[in-house]
């Protein structure tokens, strides 16, 4: 018996110390052939509240592929107060230019560094290979340094007077104590009550769109129609709530666990996926511009907030009309028995009403 505890204990140290899933992480280098990222800041030293301009200019081959820089990515000590969207441009000797600015601010004096920004690229070969744009130092002064030490009278601070120390009464503490324990003794007997029974799972047989335009409308009810998404400064959870509608769409139409998945990965993943018209570039700008909101502490403007959500809509009723249409040229082209049906004037495709 001792043998075969012994035998089950090996076997769990194997399983556990197994990796579920291999993942490679994209190598970072020093500096890749063909490629240069510079990086600047309008001014060096600064005082507390002024804005400083950084910006990240990246020229790279044309035999490269660049995965846009994180927007939320980590700005040190500094807030993110605007942005300019990435501009591109080709150069005369083929290589391509991208610029993206950022609009910062602090409220703490000392010496910061900008940490150095992580750009990927992808390689022909089909590996990824990340960059390391250059630190940037500014020293930000306190509005005393402005005014001058010699106008100001540095008094010292008087130390405390002793306080009066009151013996401790511990009769409230046991009081609520007992309570808390009664309380969490009667949600203990309750949970124990409910889970007796198993739980019934309640799908959702609506369409996926029924399900994103019925969440889109409770989003504008709730903070767009009596503009309180400005007013209560929501901003991020009215984000986090519509970028979610829109993933959990697009991983219920095309069958892909977007939900998880970070902007990169989500341009990855959906680079090769046939989108309707420019549903694609629209998504990852979308997505790039959420980020910000969600994550770089940026809060746009009411009317920006609105075009996002219009946005949202018109990709999900897009997609909505392509996968009926391809739904429909399925069934056009192969019967229940397997046969080739010749295309008619019956066979034609529903309009966008019909199929509403």
């Amino acid at each position: 018996m001792t043998r075969y505890l012994k035998y089950i204990f090996v076997l769990a140290l194997i399983l556990t110390a197994t990796p579920l899933r291999a993942q490679v992480e994209p190598d970072t280098v020093g500096s890749l052939e063909g490629i240069e990222i510079a990086t600047s800041v309008d001014l060096a030293e600064m005082y507390i509240g002024d804005l400083v301009t950084y910006k990240v200019t990246i020229t790279y081959d044309s035999a490269y592929s660049l995965i846009p820089p994180p927007l939320g990515a980590n700005l040190g000590a500094f807030e993110v107060k605007d942005y300019a969207p990435d501009e591109e441009e080709t150069l005369n000797d083929g290589r391509r230019r991208t610029r993206t600015s950022f609009v910062l601010s602090t409220y703490t004096t000392g010496d910061y560094v900008i940490p150095p920004l992580p750009v990927t690229f992808l390689l022909p070969d089909s590996s990824h290979k990340v960059l390391l744009a250059e630190p940037v130092p500014i020293r930000v002064l306190s509005m005393l340094d402005q005014a001058g030490s010699d106008s100001l009278e540095i008094v010292d601070i008087l130390p405390l007077a002793q306080q009066y120390e009151f013996p401790p009464d511990y009769s409230a503490y046991y009081f609520w104590g007992g309570i808390i324990l009664a309380v969490l003794a009667l949600i203990t007997a309750i949970l124990v009550w409910v889970r007796r029974k198993p739980a019934e799972v309640i799908e959702d047989l609506r369409s996926p769109w029924e399900i994103a335009f019925e969440k889109l409308a409770f989003l504008n009810e709730s903070f767009l129609v009596n503009d309180s998404l400005a007013a209560d400064g929501r901003h991020k959870e009215y984000y986090l709530e519509v970028t979610e509608v829109t993933r959990d769409y697009l991983g219920r139409i095309y069958e892909v666990d977007v939900l998880e998945m970070t902007t990169e990965q989500f341009v990855e993943a959906f680079e090769d996926v046939d989108l309707p018209n420019d549903s694609f570039d629209r998504l990852t700008e979308f997505y790039g511009h959420a980020d910000m909101v969600k994550f770089a502490r940026f809060r746009p403007t009411t009317e920006r907030a609105r075009q996002d959500f219009d946005l949202a809509h018109d990709v999900i009723d897009k997609v909505r009309v392509d996968y009926e249409r391809r739904q429909q040229m399925d069934l056009r082209v192969r019967d229940e028995s397997g046969k080739v049906i010749p295309e008619a004037d019956e066979a034609k495709t529903p309009t966008e009403e019909q199929v509403s």
